[in-house]
C-alpha cells in the first residue's frame, strides 16, 4: 500500500481536490506511515521519500512554507512527527529539522485554550475541544518534550485527554462525542453539556490512535501514564461492542448500525484495528482484543482493498472530511455525516491502513520474543557525547542512539518479535543478569574512548560464565583491534573456546562496499534463514577451539562462531556490524540484506533462550 501510495504521489503529496501542495495533517499522517514501513524494512527509499517531502516545505532558518502560525490550527502540527524523525538521523543540514519543530512547540504553547487549559481546535473555532486534535497534536508534543527534555509538558498531555473524558465521554454507551463547546454558543452545542450530536466513528478513531501513540513517549515513572492506559481501558470494549458481528468493520455513524444511509467506513475501522492491536500488544489492554482486530483486519482486506489494473493497490469507503460548523455550517447530525462525499484512496484512510498492516504483521511474528529480555551491555561500552546544551548523553552501540552510531533499529526489530530490551547499566553480577535472557557485549572501551573505561574483570567473568551456564544466551560483538579492548575481552571469550584475533579483513575503501561483502551460502542457513548478502567491514576474524564451532567461514577465516556451554548460547562475530548505519538502507548498496540479517539473528537468538 505504501509503495502505490508513492507511485500515485511520487514528487509530492497532494490532498484530496487540492491542486497545489501544502502543509498538512494528511501529509504528517502519511509520512508516519512510511517511517513506519523504513523501520520495518530497512529500506532506504522510505527515508529518502520523508526528507525529499519535508525538504519541500523546510527552510534552512527553520521557516515552514505554506504554514500560518498565527491560524492557531492544530491540524498543522503532524508533519512535525516527521521533522523530529529527520532530526535523529545523521545527516547534514539538519539543524533546520530542530528549528522548524520548535515553531511547531511554540504554536502549541501559544495555542488558545478553555478556561480548563484544552486546546482550541484552532483560533476561528473558539472555545471547542475537537477530539480530532487530540492526534493533531499530541503524540508529536510527547515526543518533542521527551526529546528536548521538557518533562513538564507531559502533565500538560494528560490533561487534553482528561478533558476529553470529562467532558465528550457519554455516560451511557461509553462513546465519545466529536467535540464539545465550552462556550455551549455553537448551533451545533447541547445547551446543557455542550457536546455535539452524534458519535462520528473517525473522529473517536483519532482519539484512540492518539492515545496508544502518546504512550510510547509518556515517561514510565509519570503518574498520569496510568490514567492514560485506563482511559485506553475504558474504551477498548466499547469498541468491541460496536463493531459489526458480520464484516468485523465499524460503521461511519457508530452507534447506527445499519439504519438507512449509514455505511462501514475504512478510516475509522483502520484506526480501530490500529489501537486494539498495538494496545493489546503492549499490554495496555487485554491480550483477548487483538482477536478483535484481527477480525477487523480481515474484513478491512475484503470490504476496502482493491488491486488496480495496473497492479497498484487502491483503498475505497474513506469518508473525505467531517467537522462542526464553519461555512456552509456542518450541524453534526445523521444527515450531515452521511452528506460528506466517499473518496478512493484518502489518505486519511491509507495511512491508519498502513499503521494497522504493520500491527498485524508484528502480531504474526511477535510470539518468538513474548516474555523474553534482551539486555545490552553500558558498562564496559561506557561512551559519552556533549549534547548542545552542555549535558552528556550515553551514546554508541546503545539502544536509544537513533544516529547512524547507535543499536535503535536492531532493538526495535526485537521489540517486534515480542522481546524487551533492556540497559545493562552495571557490572555482570548474577543480581544485573538475573532477569536477562539475551545478554550483548559490544566493543568494548579503549582509554581512547573512554578516560576512565571498565574493563573484563576475573569476577566478569565468572558471573557470566555462570549465566551461559545455565542457560543465558550471551552476544560478543568486538571491533577491528584498533577500535576495541580486545585484551580483556579475549579473556571472556576463551572461556567458550573463542579469541578474537588480531588480523583485520575487509579493510573498505569509501564506498567501494564490495569489499566488505561476506556471502551466506545456499546451504548455510540455520541462523540466516533469509538472508545471503551481508556487510560486514574492518572486522576481527575468530580463532576457535572446542566447543566453539564456525557458523560462517569465509576465504579460511572464521567470520562467525558459535559455541553451545552448558545449557547457553554464545555467538561471536568481530564486529558491531548491525548498528544503523548499515541496516537503514541509507548508506550500503540496497544488494546487501544486513537488515534482514540482523531481523534472522535476532530471531534465532530468541530462539535459542531455554526455559529457566
Amino acid at each position: 500500500m505504501a509503495d502505490s501510495f508513492m507511485a500515485r504521489h511520487k514528487d509530492s503529496i497532494l490532498v484530496g481536490k487540492n491542486t497545489a501542495t501544502k502543509w498538512d495533517y494528511e501529509q504528517g499522517l502519511m509520512l508516519k506511515a512510511i517511517e513506519k514501513i523504513w523501520n520495518r524494512t530497512g529500506e532506504g527509499k522510505y527515508f529518502d521519500y520523508i526528507r525529499k517531502d519535508i525538504d519541500q516545505y523546510v527552510k534552512s532558518d527553520g521557516s515552514i512554507r505554506t504554514y500560518k502560525f498565527d491560524d492557531f490550527n492544530i491540524d498543522n502540527i503532524p508533519p512535525g512527527r516527521a521533522l523530529l524523525t529527520l532530526y535523529q538521523q545523521t545527516q547534514p543540514d539538519k539543524e533546520k529539522y530542530k528549528k522548524a519543530a520548535d515553531l511547531l512547540w511554540k504554536q502549541l504553547a501559544e495555542q488558545p485554550r478553555t478556561n480548563e487549559g484544552g486546546y482550541w481546535h484552532k483560533k476561528r473555532y473558539p472555545n471547542q475541544m475537537w477530539l480530532d486534535g487530540l492526534f493533531m497534536g499530541e503524540p508529536f508534543a510527547a515526543e518533542y518534550s521527551l526529546l528536548f527534555n521538557h518533562p513538564e509538558h507531559f502533565n500538560d498531555i494528560a490533561n487534553q485527554f482528561a478533558l476529553i473524558e470529562k467532558y465528550a465521554v457519554d455516560e451511557k454507551t461509553g462513546l465519545i462525542y466529536h467535540a464539545y463547546d465550552e462556550s455551549r454558543e455553537q448551533k451545533w452545542a447541547d445547551k446543557k453539556t455542550g457536546r455535539s450530536p452524534n458519535f462520528w466513528a473517525r473522529a473517536i478513531g483519532w482519539y484512540a490512535i492518539a492515545l496508544v501513540d502518546v504512550l510510547d513517549y509518556f515517561p514510565k515513572d509519570h503518574p498520569k501514564r496510568i490514567e492514560l492506559i485506563q482511559y485506553i481501558k475504558r474504551l477498548a470494549p466499547v469498541l468491541a461492542k460496536y463493531q459489526d458481528k458480520q464484516s468485523g468493520l465499524w460503521y461511519q455513524v457508530i452507534d447506527q448500525g445499519n439504519r438507512k444511509g449509514n455505511y462501514l467506513e475504512a478510516s475509522a475501522s483502520c484506526m480501530f484495528i490500529y489501537a486494539l492491536a498495538k494496545g493489546s500488544r503492549m499490554g495496555y489492554i487485554d491480550a483477548s482484543f487483538a482477536e478483535n482486530a484481527k477480525r477487523g483486519y480481515a474484513g478491512a482486506l475484503k470490504e476496502f482493498v482493491e488491486i488496480e489494473a495496473d497492479g497498484l493497490l487502491s483503498l475505497n469507503k474513506t469518508v473525505s472530511v467531517g467537522g462542526l460548523g464553519g461555512t456552509p455550517y456542518r450541524d453534526g447530525t445523521y444527515e450531515y455525516y452521511l452528506s460528506e462525499p466517499i473518496r478512493k484512496n484518502d489518505l486519511k484512510g491509507i495511512g491508519p491502513f498502513i499503521f494497522a498492516s504493520i500491527e498485524m504483521e508484528i502480531a504474526e511474528e511477535n510470539a518468538v520474543g513474548k516474555g523474553k529480555t534482551v539486555g545490552l551491555d553500558y558498562h564496559f561500552n561506557h561512551e559519552f557525547k556533549k549534547e548542545p546544551d552542555g549535558s552528556s548523553i550515553p551514546f554508541h552501540y546503545t539502544w536509544e542512539d537513533r544516529l547512524h552510531s547507535g543499536f535503535w533499529l536492531w532493538g526495535n526489530i526485537y521489540r517486534e518479535l515480542g522481546a524487551k530490551t533492556v540497559a545493562v547499566t552495571g557490572a555482570p553480577t548474577a543480581e544485573n543478569l538475573k532477569n536477562i535472557d539475551v545478554y550483548i557485549i559490544v566493543d568494548p572501551d579503549t582509554k581512547k574512548e573512554s578516560p576512565n573505561p571498565n574493563f573484563i574483570q576475573p569476577n566478569d567473568i565468572q558471573a557470566i560464565e555462570k549465566w551461559v551456564k545455565n542457560g543465558g544466551v550471551l552476544v560478543m560483538m568486538a571491533n577491528d583491534t584498533a577500535n576495541c579492548e580486545i585484551t580483556h575481552f579475549n579473556e571472556l571469550a576463551k572461556t567458550f573456546g573463542i579469541q578474537f584475533s588480531n588480523k583485520n579483513r575487509n579493510m573498505v575503501q569509501g564506498t567501494q562496499f564490495e569489499q566488505g561483502k561476506l556471502m551466506i551460502p545456499a546451504d548455510n542457513k540455520a541462523i540466516f534463514k533469509t538472508t545471503s548478502k551481508i556487510y560486514i567491514k574492518e572486522l576481527s576474524p575468530l580463532l576457535l577451539t572446542a566447543p566453539a564451532q564456525s557458523a560462517l567461514t569465509d576465504q579460511g577465516d572464521v567470520i562467525l562462531g558459535i559455541s553451545k556451554y552448558g545449557k547457553g548460547t554464545v555467538f561471536a562475530v568481530g564486529d558491531p556490524w548491525l548498528y544503523n548505519e548499515y541496516v537503514d538502507g541509507r548508506r550500503i548498496d540496497t544488494s546487501f540484506e544486513n537488515f534482514e540479517a540482523g531481523k534472522d539473528l535476532a530471531g534465532w537468538l530468541l530462539k535459542q533462550v531455554v526455559n529457566k
